[in-house]
């Protein structure tokens, strides 16, 4: 398992056909920080937070518009999953293979057992593209609506979209 790999993301979306535009910057590990990156990108860029349950038996990644501000005790009555706490970076490492700073869809590549449920918030079915860093935060790529539900059930996760906000 090797964390970061930018090619393994680029390799999978080849292989599955799925167009993208990388744009490439320094490392940007928090959204505050990307802003000033993606000005030029048209997309929905995503904040992507990974969860797990308050017994660690379960894992959560939860993709929303990075403009959205998301409360977890409200998000924790919204997703009826009991209390949810951010994964470590041990876990993260474990069921993604990224490193904080790096969640994104992407990381599902690594989930080859399917450990991982997502929670997506349905506004983001009405975005013509959308943009998530490699599992690497020194680039963003940008998918099509298309290639981001094609990416979705490739992976085999089980997710839904819910009204986040």
């Amino acid at each position: 398992m090797m964390l970061n790999n930018r090619q393994q993301v680029l390799d999978c979306l080849n292989d599955l056909e799925i167009d993208y535009d990388m744009h490439e910057h320094p490392p940007i590990p928090t959204i505050e920080e990307a802003i000033k990156y993606w000005d030029k990108m048209e997309a929905t860029h995503c904040k992507n937070l990974f969860f797990r349950n308050h017994k660690g038996n379960k894992h959560y990644l939860v993709i929303f518009d990075h403009q959205k501000q998301l409360i977890i005790k409200d998000l924790e009555q919204k997703l009826k999953q009991g209390k949810l706490s951010f994964a470590s970076e041990k876990r993260m490492a474990k069921y993604l293979a990224i490193k904080p700073g790096s969640v994104s869809l992407f990381g599902l590549i690594n989930d080859s057992e399917n450990h991982i449920h997502l929670f997506l918030d349905k506004n983001l079915l009405k975005s013509k593209y959308i943009s998530f860093h490699p599992n690497d935060n020194t680039a963003s790529l940008k998918i099509s609506q298309k290639g981001f539900m094609k990416f979705l059930n490739w992976s085999g996760n089980t997710y839904e979209f819910l009204d986040l906000y």
